[in-house]
């Protein structure tokens, strides 16, 4: 009886304590029965949960996660647009698994195909559009594995660019987090990943009716993009971000045992996530802050912005001393824009956290011998 009043009062000891905040308590009790589980906030890049996230697994059609970022990359440099032609080969045409069925020797729109990739994770869309990009697909999977390189991604070996099952390829959910937060900050996604249904329509005629495998942009609130996966050795497997308020998630689960404990466990960190944490801007990018001193230019001042958005991520209800110092500097003429007229020191409580340069907003040019001339004339 005294060893169970002992238990009991301990008990209520820590409780007490825990409330008063004098213990901090874990957020994330539960275990999850996938292989592998991750939570990621968006915007500072930090990881709330984890759970076996560097081990190396197979992770399906996770693999067009990569694959979508070159594609995306190459449209942002201007080497692809979204209405070039892509001729499709036989090889492109012949993959099996998910696809969109394509005619081969016939030519499709790149949004299209790019739409057909993020809805229906179409194998042959994806090959498809690497042997255009590249030349060949493993010319294409070179591209992919320097990126994962990039990225920090330790544990990732691509092989091929639609995640079919293939010897030594693998990837963790430390890495798949990695490479899905820098395709989240592609905005052209969200053109594609927020479609549930479409028609896809090829040159003949034919109609293919695509869906989106992944059911969360439907059915969880926020949730407006994500990457599904499935094989055999893989199991069910989500990446899937999700935005409330100004705080946007991303969830990562690999090796599910079915694709319902898959959307669950995605649904379960996200619910725990959007709880407890928040995210606040305090430093806005591109958003004026303020004038730097232009000396001999034929203007006195330059209009300047940070360079980069600044973010916290903090547990809700907590206060934290955020500060941000801004220090413009006076410059000599020729100034262009985007040169460097300045630092923003951001410190929460006395700790410098963070260093963001500040931009020249517009170019200002050296003064000239009329310029001269008619001050002269204004002071006469």
């Amino acid at each position: 009886m005294k060893k169970v009043k002992i238990v009991t009062l301990f008990a209520l000891l820590v409780a007490a304590l825990l409330a008063l905040g004098a213990l901090s308590a874990p957020v994330y009790a539960e275990t999850y029965s996938a292989r592998a589980a991750l939570l990621m906030d968006y915007d500072t890049g930090e990881v709330l949960f984890r759970q076996n996230a560097d081990t190396r697994l197979q992770i399906a059609s996770m693999v067009k996660i990569m694959t979508l970022n070159i594609i995306f990359d190459e449209i942002e440099n201007g080497n692809l647009s979204e209405e070039t032609e892509i001729s499709v080969s036989e090889n492109a045409s012949s993959m099996g698994g998910s696809q969109a069925f394509l005619d081969a020797g016939c030519s499709y729109k790149a949004g299209e195909l790019i739409k057909s990739i993020v809805v229906a994770s179409a194998n042959d869309s994806c090959v498809a559009m690497a042997e255009h990009i590249a030349g060949s697909v493993s010319n294409f999977v070179t591209r992919m594995n320097d990126k994962a390189e990039k990225l920090g991604m330790t544990n990732t070996c691509f092989v091929n660019c639609t995640g079919l099952p293939a010897p030594n390829q693998y990837c963790c959910a430390d890495d798949v987090a990695k490479m899905f937060r820098e395709l989240v900050g592609h905005e052209k996604f969200f053109d594609y990943s927020k479609v549930w249904m479409f028609d896809f329509v090829h040159p003949s005629g034919r109609v293919t009716e695509l869906s989106n495998t992944n059911k969360l942009i439907r059915f969880y609130e926020g949730c407006d993009g994500g990457k599904t996966g499935f094989t055999s050795e893989a199991l069910s497997c989500l990446a899937a971000t999700a935005k409330r308020g100004n705080t946007r998630l991303i969830s990562v689960v690999v090796g599910a045992p079915d694709s319902k404990t898959r959307n669950s466990q995605v649904s379960a960190l996200l619910n725990d996530g959007f709880a407890n944490y928040e995210t606040k801007q305090y430093v806005f990018k591109e958003n004026s802050c303020g004038y730097a001193e232009v000396r001999n230019g034929k203007e006195k001042t330059v209009e300047c912005a940070p360079s980069e958005d600044y973010f916290l991520l903090t547990r809700k209800g907590e206060k934290k001393d955020v500060r941000c110092d801004f220090d413009i500097f006076s410059v000599p003429a020729p100034v262009k824009k985007g040169d460097i007229v300045g630092k923003a020191s951001i410190y929460v409580g006395d700790e410098l956290v963070k260093e963001i340069n500040i931009l020249a907003m517009s170019d200002i040019n050296c003064r000239d011998f009329k310029d001269i001339l008619d001050d002269m004339i204004q002071k006469w």
